[in-house]
Parts: C-alpha cells; structure tokens; sequence
C-alpha cells in the first residue's frame, strides 16, 4: 500500500474525532486518506495492546506485524487484523520485517518497555509506548538521547494528558499566562486493586501457552510463580 509523507494541522486531526486523542501527538506529519498509511507493529497484542493497535487503526494506520510471547491473549488481535504478520519476539519481528514498519506500539509487561522500544528507536521507528515507560531514571535518559539523535516521533501512554484540555492547560503553563506555578493538587479514582503482594507466589510451571523467557525479558531468571499471569507480576516487577 502506498505510504506518504505529507503535513498536517491540530484541526486536521481533531476532525477525525476521539481517535485523534491518540494519534494527535504521536503520528508524525501525516494526512491518512484512502492510499496514505501508515504502517504499524504492535508488540503487545494483547491486554492493554489491544486498545493501543485499535486506536492506531482509528487514527488510520495500517497495522502489519503483531508480536506477543503468548498468542492467547493476542488473539483478539490476531482476529481483528488478520492481514498481520505475527510473532513472537519483538527482535525477530524488527530483524525480519523491520522494512514493512514505520512505527511500533508497545504494550508489554513493564520490565520490558525499554528494551522494546530501544530496539525501535535504533531502527528508526517511531513509537507509542505504555506507561511507566522505563524501570528506571537511567534507562528513560538513554531512550531520549536515542530519539533524538533518530528524529522520530514518540509518545507515552498517558492517554489521559493527550487529550485537547490537558494539552491546553500545558500551553498556558509555558506560555506564561498563569504565572509561576509553585504547587499542584492531584487525586485518584481508584483504589489499589490485588497485585499479587500479600506473599511470594508459589513456584510453578509457567503455562504451555507462554514462551516464560521471552516474557521474563531483560529480567534475571526467575522461576514461574502460580498466579503472576496474565497480570499480578505487577506486585513483583
């Protein structure tokens, strides 16, 4: 499918409707329309990388690779995107198909959003990465330094502070017209929901369906613990 390169304005994009939220920051310097697209992997397929590949196919992206360790839970996407290449490790997907993929959503476990989109950045990819973005202050440092010597796009899943009146408040902060911010109150909703915290988890055999290395990642090798999937890892990462 053709790919152009072409520009676009703030109201281009919000004519698009709630999609927009998504791409408005993210996509670089693109008009989609019937023969423009984009082309975009999605590590992740599954969880909350269902939402991030749907709101790239919203905005008007061509979604042509998926990767996820365990094809169960990217199934969904599988379904929807059938025309997609499909992996299982991020690097073999880049390595071999890296060519067909202008840019990359990751949506992975946390511990493995740095290397992911490292691995991106280095071939010239753009990418929408989830939150938290890194382990650590280290690694989100090296990540910014690789963005911009690659002058790509890049943006992370607070999909929240994409929307138009979160960016609004944020030109008035730079702009001066409110003043010297010295404070700021913040709240939540929500409370904490199991995670999996209360003990170690006992050892057990990680499911046929998961490929446990691949998942463990940059992360020293641990033994699978009953119940860390498909989401309370999130107490022990």
């Amino acid at each position: 499918m053709k790919r152009l390169i072409k520009s676009y304005t703030r109201r281009d994009i919000l004519k698009a409707g709630t999609a927009s939220t998504f791409a408005l920051n993210f996509f670089p310097s693109r008009v989609f329309g019937a023969n423009d697209r984009i082309a975009v992997a999605g590590i992740g397929a599954g969880g909350k990388g269902t939402a991030d590949i749907a709101g790239s196919a919203a905005a008007g992206a061509d979604i042509v690779a998926l990767c996820d360790v365990d094809p169960r839970r990217g199934a969904g996407s599988y379904r929807k995107y059938p025309k997609a290449k499909r992996f299982t490790d991020f690097r073999v997907m880049l390595d071999k198909f890296g060519k067909s993929i202008d840019a990359c959503t990751v949506s992975t476990p946390d511990h493995t959003h740095a290397v992911a989109t490292m691995k991106a950045l280095q071939m010239g990819k753009h990418c929408y990465t989830q939150k938290p973005l890194t382990h650590d202050v280290w690694e989100a440092r090296q990540l910014v330094q690789q963005a911009a010597k690659s002058k790509v796009s890049t943006q992370m899943g607070n999909q929240a502070h994409a929307a138009e009146p979160i960016r609004r408040v944020v030109e008035l902060v730079r702009a001066g017209i409110i003043g010297n911010v010295t404070e700021a109150h913040i709240w939540t909703n929500r409370p904490i929901w199991p995670q999996g915290m209360a003990k170690r988890l006992s050892k057990a055999p990680a499911p046929a369906n998961v490929d446990w290395d691949l998942w463990l990642g940059p992360a020293p090798f641990r033994e699978y613990g009953e119940g860390y999937l498909p989401f309370k890892w999130r107490g022990w990462w």
